[in-house]
């Protein structure tokens, strides 16, 4: 999820995406994850689940660091990569610039980095067609409302979050061209990711204008966005990782991003000599995004709910819907 760098990266793949070492580093995996920390229930949380489904199935240890602001992020990267550790995850885009330097003065270490994008020969970059599995959501809330109206909360007020945003908006318009999509987002800095009595307040100013499902993209502050729409008998709808279980019967679905399975791949390729530098675009047709049916959510999820989403899956994979991506050209068409 790079802010200015993306729409060139996927144009051009200007970067080689299969440089190998002659000499591969010592196994010593560790994450550096972004603001938020690792039991954000979302974003962070995922990537934690990933590192810790890894060490059971390896019997291999890990370190990881919880920054608590933006300079520590840099830190924690050189500090790691100093103590010989490799691969290192760099979670969430905030980390991009600090990497670049950091890459730059170990280039025998390797790095991944989940939601931006560094052109260095020793980073594997992952990110994910967000859009894609927001349409998905977008198109069970629309179907699941009953006033024809619907909201999103974002978290930090960044291109990421506006194309969660544009895809969540293009799958309900497809379910209901005449529904309406209220947005608000939590802020400006990266406290936005954790401020979960602010995403409350936001998802009640929806629920007051009408609003009777609710999607959010902000991290730890999503915790209020449900907990708010559960406490109004209203339907929430979680991210990043499966957040159905947070409020059974209350949170119609997740848009899951598998960071889970990109940082337990990272992990697993170093440790097997087979890490490669370069890009890694994850959406539908990769499973790298998803929506989640289980047992908290499925009372909620009509035959025709689940034939529609379906279809609209398969549509997406095969080209037949395209979901404009917001980080494009920075424009909604909708």
């Amino acid at each position: 999820m790079t802010v200015t760098k993306f729409g060139l990266a996927l144009a051009g793949l200007a970067f080689s995406a299969t440089a190998a070492f002659a000499q591969q580093p010592a196994f010593k995996p560790a994450v550096v994850y972004d603001l938020g920390g690792k039991f954000d229930k979302s974003f962070n949380e995922g990537v934690h689940t990933g590192a810790e489904k890894f060490k059971k199935d390896a019997g291999v240890e890990y370190r990881d660091f919880e920054p608590q602001n933006d300079a520590q992020r840099e830190q924690a990267l050189r500090r790691f990569a100093r103590d010989g550790f490799s691969p290192i995850v760099a979670v969430g885009f905030s980390q991009e610039t600090a990497l670049k330097k950091v890459a730059e003065e170990f280039p025998k270490t390797q790095f991944a980095i989940i939601d931006a994008v560094v052109e260095k020969p020793n980073v594997q970059s992952i990110v994910f067609k967000e859009h894609e599995g927001s349409f998905l959501v977008g198109l069970l809330a629309a179907q699941a409302s009953k006033t024809g109206k619907v909201g999103f909360v974002g978290g930090m007020d960044i291109p990421l979050i506006r194309k969660f945003a544009c895809g969540y908006v293009q799958g309900v318009k497809h379910a209901k061209k005449d529904a309406e999509v209220f947005q608000n987002m939590t802020g400006t800095t990266g406290a936005a990711w954790n401020d979960p009595v602010k995403g409350g307040e936001l998802a009640k100013g929806q629920i007051d204008r009408g609003a009777d499902v609710i999607y959010h993209a902000a991290g730890g502050t999503g915790v209020g966005v449900l907990r708010a729409a559960a406490d109004a008998g209203k339907l929430g709808i979680g991210v990043d990782s499966n957040q159905n279980g947070m409020h059974p019967g209350k949170v119609l679905t997740s848009m899951v991003k598998r960071v889970d399975v990109a940082t337990y791949n990272v992990f697993d390729q170093a440790k097997k000599g087979t890490f490669k530098a370069g890009l890694q675009v994850l959406g539908l047709k990769e499973d790298g995004v998803a929506w989640a049916l289980d047992d908290h959510n499925k009372s909620l999820i009509t035959p025709a709910m689940k034939a529609a989403v379906d279809k609209a899956a398969a549509d997406i994979k095969s080209g037949a819907i395209k979901v404009h991506d917001y980080m494009s050209d920075s424009k909604c068409p909708m």
